[in-house]
This record gives C-alpha cells, structure tokens and sequence, in this order.
C-alpha cells in the first residue's frame, strides 16, 4: 500500500542527497521513478536537482506533473519530490491523492521549518497530512543535533528578519542546534568566504 512520506532536516543535512539516492535505488532494481521539484527552486538550473556532494538528476516541475494524467503517473514506483516546503496545501492535497487514489508512493524531501523557526506552508501541510515522517540529521558545529537553519548575511551576522524565501545555500545559510540558533552563534571557526 502506498504511503507519502516527509523526510526533512536543517540545511547540510543530505536531504537532497538521500532524494538521489533513493530514485538510484528504485532504478537499479528496473522500478521507474520520477524526479520532481518546484519550479520556485532555480538553484541547480532548468530541470536539474543536485546536491552539496555533487550527486545530479534531471527532473521534471511539480506544475508540469500536474499536467500528466493519473494513467501516466501510475507508470512510476515512486514519485520523489525534493524541495517539498515550497510547495503549498493544494499541492500537497494532490500528492495525497496520488497515494491514497492512484496507489503511487510519494517521497517528499525539505526543510521543517525557515530562518525565523517558522513553518514553509508545503512541511506544515506534509506534518499534518503524511504516513510517515523521518527526520534526517546533521549537526551544529558544537556537535549537537542542528535542527535549525540560520540565514546570515554578506558580513556574517544572523538575520531573522526578512522574506521567507532566499534561495541559497552555503553562501546564505547554516545548520545550528536550537541554542546557537537562538543565539545567532555561528561557531568561533564560521568563515564568511567558507563557499
């Protein structure tokens, strides 16, 4: 039986990693999969998906699997969505409809929450409405679990004040434990020109 599920994490923490390696996986073994991410995320260029580590697939953009007929998609072992705070609660209604009437597994990779510690509309509509939830880790630079994603700026200050969405990564943004989020800490050996 199919199910949808939410693994996410702070930012460095492999999501879109273990996105690509899952989609490798289901490929290795002859099960088709498709690969889809918001058309908001224009980081790795036009159709593409790639992680920190260098790890790249083509995909497909959520609207455009929206056009695809439920026939079409139920030719796919698993749907495997990167980027899924982006996406908002229709779309995610759609993904549960995917699972719950087509019978396809849906995989949904992102972040929990932004640089304010304030739920993205796509994961608080993925806790709510999920069969399973996965947190995947990485740590702050003191050594605990990072469960909060910091934006800095161009001097290397925190910021908590600003758009919801900037898309970046290492050049914007850092995983810190709660108390160092809090603080705005970035660790004695953060280097502003670490990118």
């Amino acid at each position: 039986m199919a199910q949808l599920y939410f693994k996410y994490g702070a930012m460095g923490s492999s999501k879109t990693a273990n996105a690509l390696m899952a989609r490798f996986n289901y490929e290795e073994r002859g099960q088709a999969t498709l690969l889809v991410k918001p058309r908001l995320d224009t980081r790795d260029g036009d159709h593409m998906v790639s992680s920190r580590i260098g790890l790249t697939h083509p995909c497909i953009y959520f609207d455009e699997m929206q056009q695809m007929t439920d026939e079409q998609l139920q030719q796919y072992a698993c749907i495997i969505v990167d980027e899924a705070q982006f996406l908002q609660k229709a779309d995610i209604y759609y993904l549960v409809h995917l699972v719950d009437d087509c019978n396809i597994p849906v995989m949904c990779y992102g972040l929990r929450a932004d640089f304010k510690g304030e739920l993205f509309p796509g994961s608080y509509h993925l806790l709510v409405m999920a069969d399973k939830l996965e947190e995947v880790k990485t740590i702050c630079w003191c050594g605990k679990k990072a469960a909060f994603n910091a934006r800095f700026d161009q001097h290397g200050h925190v910021v908590k004040e600003g758009a919801q969405v900037v898309l970046g990564a290492n050049d914007k943004y850092i995983g810190l434990c709660r108390r160092h989020w809090m603080a705005g800490d970035l660790g004695p050996d953060f280097d502003i020109n670490r990118v």
